[in-house]
């Protein structure tokens, strides 16, 4: 019997940022974008819509108007999915049926004034005064006494939600800590507690060591497919510096952060020739008045394309059913990302 190859066998990986396994069936396919390689048409959007409710001077849902903003622009969402001011309750039956009342704020930050654009086609510049933005909403919004955890996040294309095509993201900042960074939390601690170190910071020191999964680094930041990816082109953005939130990063630290944005989007785009669409968001310290020495920041992107531009990856069958799974390993997506730099 031949010896065991992540290359060549069936095998689960372990996401000590989660907890959870993900079987990785290479034998099934080992050069996964050889076959379907159709093109979605092109978008031809012009650079304002009026009938965008995000363009600057445009009016919004509510019958609000938006300034003639120049750069980037933040505002309440008009649908929002959590409010602020929500009334406080609970409610619990047989120990089985439990509710109860979450406080929060949703806002929209738009990218660009220019509705023709996406995160891939803007300068690192302009991408910077993003993470401007985002670093200011983390902190004003983090300081607010109901406020325990602000998610930044985008959905980029129709196929993952997007209910508008300007160039756009959101903020959820709500009452409870989500299932997701509650276990990162969690993780992270346990961790910290064992090893004094940064779990992340340890995890990429050895990707830096491997040098398998690398798609892209600068002098602050790095561009990875994590050893335990679940979806085909999925990267993670880390920090070579032990930041906790995005409030710590310094003027080269964002810039560096835009870049690395920047060189992922442009290198997305180019694996089928079509503006590719993702989830993107960024995990970082809660902020409930705790410390989280362990927390590290970092970025996670969950693209759904698969072998072509049409093709996707959907969670069916086995994988609702019992751990996600993926034919093409991670190091097999993180060359061929890396190729199109």
């Amino acid at each position: 019997m031949s010896s065991f190859d992540l290359a060549e066998h069936p095998h689960r990986r372990f996401n000590p940022l989660s907890g959870e396994w993900v079987l990785v069936s290479p034998h099934r396919a080992k050069r996964p974008w050889q076959g379907q390689q159709e093109e979605l048409p092109k978008e031809n959007r012009p650079q304002y819509d009026p009938k965008c409710y995000l363009c600057p001077t445009n009016e919004r849902a509510n019958g609000e108007h938006n300034p003639d903003y120049k750069s980037t622009y933040a505002f309440d969402n008009d649908f929002a999915a959590l409010q602020p001011g929500a009334p406080g309750g609970s409610f619990t039956k047989g120990g089985l049926l439990q509710a109860e009342s979450e406080r929060g704020i949703c806002k929209v930050i738009c990218f660009s004034p220019r509705h023709d654009q996406t995160l891939s086609d803007m300068e690192v510049e302009e991408i910077r005064k993003v993470v401007d933005l985002w670093q200011q909403e983390y902190e004003e919004l983090g300081m607010l006494d109901f406020i325990n955890h602000v998610q930044i996040f985008e959905n980029k294309g129709q196929v993952m939600g997007s209910s508008n095509p300007h160039p756009h993201g959101q903020i959820w900042a709500q009452s409870s800590i989500p299932a997701g960074p509650a276990k990162e939390t969690a993780l992270q601690a346990a961790y910290y507690e064992q090893h004094q170190r940064s779990l992340l910071q340890d995890y990429l020191e050895l990707e830096l060591e491997e040098n398998k999964r690398i798609v892209y680094l600068n002098d602050h930041f790095v561009v990875l497919v994590p050893f335990w990816a679940v979806w085909p082109f999925e990267t993670l953005i880390l920090p070579r510096r032990h930041l906790q939130h995005i409030g710590q990063m310094d003027e080269a630290e964002k810039y560096a952060f835009a870049d690395a944005i920047k060189r992922l989007s442009v290198v997305y785009d180019r694996v089928f020739n079509v503006s590719f669409p993702y989830s993107a968001g960024i995990h970082q310290r809660p902020t409930d008045g705790q410390q989280h020495p362990s927390w590290h920041l970092h970025m996670h992107f969950y693209p759904p394309l698969l072998r072509s531009a049409s093709v996707k990856k959907f969670m069916v069958g086995y994988e609702m059913m019992g751990d996600p799974q993926r034919d093409i390993t991670p190091e097999t997506s993180a060359a061929r990302l890396k190729e199109l730099v």
